[in-house]
């Protein structure tokens, strides 16, 4: 089992199965055959009627008890349980994906249902104690445990090596990478009320169905039912690996109670600190982290760019929106001296973009930054929060593309964000000095004399000694700032370079915090 996966996986998703243990705890466990329609004949409306079945009842929890051989495993016993890869589901069929599976255990104790639909039929994929190896004889357990989640194999990197390139472990989480890429955010299916003080609610994919797919087929479809105390869910994955891995995900909501803090296409990261913010932090490393900024593309048609923090307290923003064209955490360096971590490689964390499809209406792009003393922790949270509240007894419908990658889907005609660098100023006084820089498309036809300027906006505190030069390391700009917070607490600083004709970049952000 591949510690990347485990690494801040565990954490992540271990918080979750342990919060939607708690809020379900007191439930009655449901088995398989409580989930009624889950095998026999399948089609694309089955796991929605489910779903639809399954929010007009009251809510319970998965089966989490376990053996006591098992039933207080660490990390080590837990990844000393490995899957047989020969034992792979499709494995030997000559097809181009097949199936591994996770035990229960350790963080992850609930027991998810896997299905395997072939011809139109559903079944219960078999488990058996033999599908595993254990470095621990003693951990090897007769009991029917069942899995905790699956991983997706195919030759992504190496003709006829397969390999795994998606992961569905833990609460709602799933990751995936492109090409030549190894894990480091992840999605979730659904977030319901992410940093509030009251707490969160993890919803659970409890069960999969995972369609055979025919020889020659470059893609495989995955169905996945959300269950949780205040709604229900049906997911429709495709998954097309490659150079960017992409999934075509179509899901159906059904709240049980009305939910007022929803997160629709969830993204999960983890900021450590880089050039623009790391105060407090002393590390040999120039940064570390999965995601480097929140990127976005209003439905106006604005291209914005919000570089992240590690905060001294959790930080919530919120960018409003109509029926917007794509945002993601992204991480555009990717040159190994910008982290110089042989262990980690963050210059090959995927970023992960996501394309709504149709229209999603009016609403928010909200960002949580929460504090983190290193960087274990998954601290960066992004998603999609519709305008309105979900109600109990409606259903919701969400159509969108992920793309997990080197860079986002599209190509733009404006100057990017290259780098964003924050440190006192040389006065002694309590200023910041900003130096931001600019490349890309516009310097490569703007004539060499082209006058180019920047006027820095922030919502408190004031800017000074504004300057904008050519950066011929980057064949592009910078400009740098000075910020003076007097007595702010928190400002929002915003700037775009310009030329006598307008915009010339996509727009950046920034959230000071002291």
């Amino acid at each position: 089992m591949p510690f990347n996966v485990l690494r801040r996986g565990v954490m992540q998703a271990g918080a979750g199965v342990a919060l939607a243990s708690l809020v379900g705890g007191v439930a009655k466990p449901a088995r398989a055959d409580d989930i009624s329609g889950a095998t026999g004949t399948f089609d694309d409306n089955t796991v929605i009627q489910i779903a639809r079945r399954l929010a007009g009842a009251s809510y319970h929890a998965p089966d989490q008890h376990l053996p006591s051989a098992v039933d207080n495993l660490n990390f080590d016993q837990y990844r000393g349980i490995a899957y047989r890869p020969e034992r792979a589901l499709w494995a030997g069929d000559s097809l181009a994906f097949d199936v591994e599976f996770f035990p229960r255990g350790f963080l992850y104790r609930p027991r998810i249902e896997i299905y395997e639909v072939k011809d139109g039929q559903a079944a219960p994929v078999p488990y058996s104690p033999d599908l595993f190896t254990y470095a621990d004889p003693t951990l090897r357990t007769s009991d029917t445990l069942g899995f905790a989640g699956l991983r997706l194999r195919t030759a992504i990197n190496t003709p006829t090596v397969m390999e795994e390139f998606c992961v569905f472990l833990g609460a709602s989480y799933f990751r995936a990478v492109g090409k030549g890429q190894i894990y480091g955010l992840s999605a979730r299916g659904f977030a319901n009320g992410t940093g509030d003080p009251k707490g969160e609610e993890f919803a659970l994919f409890r069960a999969f169905w995972l369609e055979k797919p025919q020889p020659g087929v470059q893609s495989v479809v995955v169905h996945a039912l959300l269950d949780s105390p205040s709604l229900t869910g049906a997911f429709r994955f495709t998954i097309r690996p490659g150079d960017t891995t992409v999934f075509d995900v179509q899901s159906t909501l059904f709240p049980r109670t009305t939910i007022e803090q929803s997160g629709v296409a969830t993204q999960t990261g983890m900021f450590y600190f880089d050039a623009n913010d790391r105060n407090h932090i002393d590390d040999w490393r120039p940064a570390a982290h999965d995601s480097e900024a929140l990127q976005m593309w209003t439905g106006a048609d604005q291209q914005l760019f919000r570089p992240l923090r590690n905060p001294l307290d959790l930080q919530m923003s919120a960018f409003s929106d109509i029926s917007p064209r794509g945002f993601g955490l992204m991480q555009r360096r990717r040159a190994f001296h910008a982290f110089e971590d042989l262990a980690l490689h963050y210059e090959k964390r995927p970023s992960l973009w996501i394309e709504p499809i149709g229209d999603w209406g009016a609403g928010w792009v909200d960002l949580v930054e929460i504090p983190t003393p290193n960087e274990v922790n998954d601290n960066i949270v992004a998603f999609w929060r519709p305008k309105e509240p979900m109600r109990a007894g409606r259903e919701y419908s969400y159509t969108y593309r992920m793309y997990w990658g080197w860079d986002v889907p599209f190509p733009t005609p404006l100057a990017r964000i290259g780098a964003t660098r924050v440190g006192a100023a040389t006065d002694n006084s309590d200023a910041r000095f900003f130096a931001i820089d600019f490349l890309g498309t516009p310097f490569d036809h703007l004539p060499k004399d082209t006058h180019f300027h920047v006027t820095p906006k922030a919502s408190a505190g004031s800017v000074r000694n504004v300057v904008v030069e050519p950066n011929p390391e980057i064949n592009g700009w910078r400009t740098t700032f000075e910020f003076v917070p007097g007595d702010a607490k928190v400002a929002d600083l915003s700037c775009v370079l310009e030329t006598d004709s307008g915009p010339v970049s996509e727009q950046w952000l920034y959230r000071w915090t002291p």
